[in-house]
């Protein structure tokens, strides 16, 4: 990576080691982070140069940026290169790894809580297991309903509400405050 200016590596390998907890390559997270702060979209060439790795594992890499739908295809008139860069808007990309995740993890684990849920238990072991079950199933289903709430806003009201987020908690905190500090016995109004 000692073609790029050192801001550039740092936020690139910094990704890189992030995308590996993410459950992605380290290759597909340097990648990412290479295409999105690039002023001009890279062709494969570009990014073997730029990150020093193969280019078959450059292939690889794009490949499954594809298949999240992360990339974005910018062909150049009189080159057969194919050319990838990012969606500009950070909230498109917000999105589509939020849809992507929803559609990878959390709609296989609902499917299998479902089936779970519906069999009968065989003992006291298999009721407990089950009722837990039935608690993560139904905190799941919170957010994931609540999550498609939030998805149809728009930027604007979308990045409102992230702004909201801590002077949210405190409301509810204040809202909380009478009855956590009635005493025992005694009723509080409404």
């Amino acid at each position: 990576m000692t073609t790029l200016p050192p801001l550039i590596q740092d936020f690139v390998l910094h990704f890189g080691e992030m995308g590996s907890r993410w459950g992605m390559t380290r290759t597909v997270g340097q990648i990412y982070a290479l295409l999105f702060v690039s002023s001009e979209p890279l062709c494969a060439e570009d990014m073997v140069a730029a990150l020093g790795i193969s280019r078959s594992n450059v292939s690889m890499s794009l490949r499954e940026l594809q298949s999240w739908n992360l990339l974005v295809m910018k062909p150049r008139p009189g080159d057969r290169r194919d050319f990838y860069t990012t969606p500009d808007d950070v909230w498109q990309i917000l999105r589509i790894l939020a849809e992507e995740r929803k559609r990878r993890e959390v709609a296989p684990t609902l499917a299998v809580l479902d089936r779970l849920l519906v069999r009968e238990p065989t003992g006291e072991s298999e009721r407990h297991a089950q009722a837990r079950m039935a608690q993560m199933n139904d905190l799941v289903v919170q957010l994931t309903s609540w999550y498609d709430d939030v998805k149809r806003l728009d930027d604007a009201r979308l990045s409102s509400l992230l702004k909201l987020g801590g002077k949210i908690v405190r409301l509810l905190g204040k809202l909380e405050r009478p009855a956590a500090s009635a005493h025992p016995g005694e009723d509080v109004a409404p």
